[in-house]
């Protein structure tokens, strides 16, 4: 026998989850839905039995609690992937409470087989599978009569010219004890974690079968359209993937001068790191990075992480939105995960094609992750600049360092190394005045100015001074420079 049989993969209708499992789910399959009480397991099971049923394809949902459905459907209808219009012709709930509670595994069995030779179901969902065992009475629940029980329901499962999913309150350790976890082509783990006053939900594909899954723990979250999961993005696999189309033009940063200490720009692709302390000009000097993009017909995207719009709106900003030359996405939760953000970025990238992007500013993007994102921050930051990057767009992120005259530093979060450039500002004292200068400190592959020039905010823009004057005695050492 040659023929190679090809599995029939069904869309989801879970947004996001198609991506995680490789393509779809595949037909005919049987499945574990496991995961702590509110983790989402019953939404996520609602969701995909509303979006893989019709067109002719039918659904079981059989109950095990002793809750009746319409309890249960008050509820899921509030989601925007309920369809009512399917209630009684593809979709069909079904309550096993009562043949349960009575601890007779023959009927409870019974009750199934009969339903399922009735509707002929496309789509099997248990729910919850656990409820079997705990919701049982008598001489029944024991261990050896619960076991053929078991071990009936799955052989039936697995021979119905269906896809079936068990749901139940199963934590991860079960998985190498319990003898249905062999059987399941597909195993979904759904958890949720409580930190502090955040909380972030994950989904992992531990097994899918003919399948090849993302693999690892990817963030998902659940609000009025339901379930939306966000695979977790990898840069491109191959280091010798051919750089992104443009990566040796330079970009211009706006102001001419800077352009000139850059060597001639920033090359398309990198990522710029700013640098300064507080009110220094890092948001301004980014928006010139957008407006000089705008001027090349180059559409921009700026995030704020910290910040509304009209907190940072300046007349320049203002009018380059205006013009729908930039597009802005306001971040402001304290408990989304990086994908979730980039996702977001993404979209807005892609829709407006978008080649330069500023995230302003790497504080409030650390404030808006939650505390379990937070420690790995630092991982974070590379995998969505370099996944940015090979899509051809180039970064600007700008980040605040805490005023100090006893250390030079260049990021609090040890991310120059993560960079492409490092641009870097700071507040000098100078004749009882504070000054900022501007200086280059990091062009990876390019030559770039080491020079330290007075960089000012002036009614008709950024101004960065030549090298010498007016500091020539501070440059020579005659004065001492004091910086942060």
């Amino acid at each position: 026998m040659t023929d190679k049989v090809e599995l029939r993969l069904l869309a989801s209708g879970v947004p996001g989850l198609d991506t995680v499992l490789g393509g779809g789910l595949p037909e005919l399959s049987f499945n574990i839905i496991g995961g702590a009480p509110g983790s989402g397991k019953t939404t996520f099971a609602q969701q995909l039995m509303f979006g893989m049923a019709g067109s002719g394809r039918k659904a079981l949902f059989f109950t095990a609690m002793g809750e009746p459905p319409v309890k249960m459907l008050r509820y899921q209808q509030q989601f925007d992937f309920f369809d009512v219009a399917k209630i009684g012709n593809e979709v069909n709930f079904i309550s096993l409470a009562a043949s349960v509670e009575q601890g007779d595994y023959d009927i409870v069995l019974a009750e199934i087989l009969e339903a399922v030779r009735l509707h002929a179901p496309a789509l099997v969902f248990f729910d919850s599978f656990r409820s079997f065992i705990q919701g049982a009475r008598g001489d029944q629940q024991e261990a050896a009569a619960l076991q053929v029980f078991v071990q009936r329901l799955v052989t039936h499962m697995t021979s119905w010219n269906a896809t079936s999913f068990l749901i139940g309150e199963y934590l991860a350790g079960e998985a190498s004890e319990n003898p249905i976890f062999t059987v399941a082509d597909g195993i979904f783990w759904l958890t949720q974690h409580v930190q502090r006053n955040a909380m972030s939900r994950k989904i992992e594909v531990v097994k899918m079968r003919g399948q090849k899954q993302r693999s690892g723990l990817h963030a998902f979250r659940i609000d009025r359209g339901g379930v939306q999961v966000f695979p977790r993005i990898m840069p491109p696999a191959s280091p010798d993937c051919p750089p992104p189309p443009g990566r040796s033009k330079r970009l211009s940063s706006g102001v001419p001068v800077l352009d000139e200490m850059l060597g001639g720009g920033i090359p398309s692709g990198y990522t710029a790191l700013l640098v300064g302390p507080a009110g220094s000009g890092k948001s301004i000097l980014s928006v010139e990075f957008l407006a000089a993009g705008a001027r090349n017909g180059e559409a921009g995207v700026i995030a704020l992480f910290e910040r509304t719009p009209n907190q940072i709106m300046n007349a320049k900003l203002q009018t380059l939105v205006d013009a729908d030359q930039v597009g802005i996405v306001t971040v402001r939760s304290l408990d989304l995960a990086v994908d979730e953000i980039l996702y977001e970025l993404m979209a807005e990238i892609d829709a407006r094609k978008a080649t330069r992007l500023v995230l302003d500013s790497l504080t409030g993007f650390e404030m808006a992750l939650s505390p379990e994102h937070r420690d790995d921050f630092r991982e974070s930051l590379y995998r969505m600049a370099t996944v940015l990057n090979a899509r051809g767009v180039t970064v600007f992120l700008t980040s605040e360092l805490e005023d100090s005259f006893s250390e030079l530093r260049f990021s609090p979060y040890g991310s120059a190394n993560l960079v492409d450039v490092v641009i870097m500002q700071r507040y000098i004292e100078w004749q009882a005045e504070l000054h900022t200068v501007i200086s280059v400190v990091k062009m990876r592959g390019s030559k770039h100015s080491r020079q330290i020039r007075l960089f000012q905010i002036t009614d008709d823009g950024i101004d960065i001074g030549s090298a010498g004057a007016p500091f020539e005695g501070m440059l020579t050492g005659q004065v001492q420079l004091r910086s942060s």
